[in-house]
């Protein structure tokens, strides 16, 4: 995988503020906030600005710091080191290769049987990833690390998906909106905007602009079938939250980015949208004929960081989406 570091202009808008002042102005956050201080899920930690793999939660321990604790990185190349003289001490500075991102400082009061180092590393400096994620988010090479517990991950997420979770991928024009909606709904378990249906490997934000890349801005819905049905999914909800009957439109929005679509997972999933699709067209609620496309789901790729739950996160902020009687 390519690693590299975005524009200035991306990276303000891809990164939440604290992670912009500790990864890009060497800041630190306050001991035992951030996110993965007290995180003992196997899987690894990667750059949040560039994606490429840090630490494993093999070598992680409790320090007793409150931040994220490891004795050496995941692959050196990935790591670099500097001197560093500032606050009036002479530390040792642990950076990212590729995106030059400041990580934290090593120190040497690590556990002795372990190489006796001990990373301290700011949880806004990564990005977690679990073992049952780490193929499908191109990290399988490091699924070997954990050799049973990977197999084990997967197996059991499997059989658990199969027991009582089914997957729907949809694409309604801008994903905060569909996301801020499809997350309420009684019987969604997850949420994740992303990106999928085009041509480029591993599109960012800015690449599905103008149509550029061919994916479309969707939402990979993950719900109990025992609550919600996929039919109920796509006829009381998708159908109602965005407007299926403007071509490549939402809104002000426009572009096949933001499409709209139903990108099926399965034989029987593809069944129930076009008997959905047709029954929606043929009510007369619409008075203009639904121009959705129904199509097999291909790659997925999750959005970055900043643009997961932002309206939660953002409570102010834009959206087009709205349900209709």
């Amino acid at each position: 995988m390519s690693y590299s570091k975005p524009p200035e202009d991306q990276l303000k808008k891809k990164l939440t503020p604290e992670q912009y002042a500790v990864t890009q102005q060497c800041g630190t956050e306050r001991a035992f906030t951030g996110a993965y201080w007290n995180n003992h899920e196997p899987g690894i930690y990667v750059d949040v600005v560039t994606g490429e793999p840090l630490f494993s939660s093999l070598d992680k321990f409790d320090s007793g710091s409150g931040w994220p604790s490891f004795t050496k990185p995941i692959e050196s190349g990935h790591v670099t080191e500097k001197k560093d003289v500032s606050h009036g001490m002479v530390r040792t500075e642990v950076k990212s290769k590729s995106g030059d991102s400041h990580l934290g400082h090593v120190f040497d009061d690590g556990p002795s049987d372990k190489g006796g180092l001990r990373y301290c590393i700011n949880s806004a400096s990564l990005r977690f990833i679990p073992v049952a994620k780490l193929e499908s988010e191109g990290y399988g090479q490091f699924t070997k690390l954990f050799g049973a517990t990977a197999a084990s991950a997967a197996a059991g997420a499997g059989a658990q998906k199969q027991a009582n979770k089914e997957v729907a991928v949809l694409a309604g024009g801008c994903f905060w909106g569909m996301e801020d909606i499809i997350r309420k709904i009684p019987g969604v378990l997850e949420t994740e905007a992303g990106y999928t249906g085009g041509h480029l490997e591993n599109p960012k934000y800015d690449d599905t602009h103008d149509s550029k890349s061919g994916h479309a801005e969707s939402v990979r819905v993950t719900f109990d079938p025992a609550k919600l049905s996929y039919e109920d999914l796509l006829e009381k909800w998708f159908f109602k939250m965005h407007d299926p009957t403007t071509l490549n439109r939402q809104g002000n929005d426009t572009g096949t980015q933001y499409r709209s679509a139903i990108f099926y997972t399965s034989e029987e999933q593809k069944k129930v949208a076009e008997a959905v699709k047709a029954r929606v067209d043929k009510s007369g609620k619409w008075k203009k004929p639904i121009v959705t496309e129904i199509t097999a789901a291909s790659k997925w790729w999750p959005a970055e960081d900043y643009h997961q739950d932002y309206l939660v996160k953002n409570p102010g902020g834009y959206t087009c989406h709205y349900m209709r009687p």
